[in-house]
């Protein structure tokens, strides 16, 4: 059975202004996706899915951000374990530093390139490269970016059906893991993701 759930809640944070909060969960069999808004760096999960390039060689945006909460041994890792980097649509796995959480699936998205360069199958590739990672790696929750949709320009429309379908196949085949949180940084990305995995649910 799938079951929808849409949870919007307000959280007064001082007397000037307020602070939302919109989570988003679907329920497909004993597993669920979830959708928030927030910073992926703060998540209390097994493991977060790092927005890599296939250097494995820090950035800007969620890359940056996961190095520099982790900290340095997160990077060390990487050069140490993966000296030729990771290819498009695949993931690889350390430890997660200072973050809250057991690992790092560092994943590489694909560049857009108009759609006509198998994109949409590299970015499926990459989203279940990160759960076969979590299952080997007996991972019970684990968080996503929005992979590719930010400097790599792939549509967020698109990403979201592509990323949530993929998910979705793939917890609906293995029931595992318990669960799929999605951390989307603003009201943009939260509302495509929202409508497609509400069409998805229908």
């Amino acid at each position: 059975m799938i079951l929808c759930n849409l949870i919007l809640f307000t959280l007064r944070i001082s007397l000037s202004g307020t602070y939302e909060v919109s989570i988003m969960q679907v329920q497909f069999g004993s597993c669920r996706i979830e959708l928030t808004h927030g910073d992926i760096t703060t998540q209390q999960v097994d493991a977060v899915v790092n927005a890599a390039n296939s250097r494995l060689a820090g950035g800007g945006g969620v890359d940056g951000a996961i190095h520099r909460v982790g900290g340095k041994s997160v990077m060390e890792e990487t050069r140490s374990k993966f000296p030729e980097g990771c290819p498009t649509g695949s993931a690889v796995a350390t430890s997660a530093g200072r973050l809250p959480a057991k690992f790092v699936f560092h994943a590489v998205g694909p560049i857009w390139r108009g759609g006509v360069a198998g994109e949409a199958d590299l970015l499926a590739s990459a989203y279940r490269r990160c759960l076969e990672l979590a299952v080997e790696h007996s991972c019970h929750r684990i968080a996503f970016p929005a992979l590719s949709t930010g400097a790599y320009g792939y549509p967020m429309d698109l990403a979201a059906e592509r990323s949530l379908a993929t998910v979705r196949d793939f917890l609906l085949e293995h029931q595992q893991p318990e669960l799929v949180r999605f951390v989307l940084f603003d009201g943009g990305s939260f509302g495509a993701f929202a409508r497609a995995l509400e069409a998805m649910s229908e």
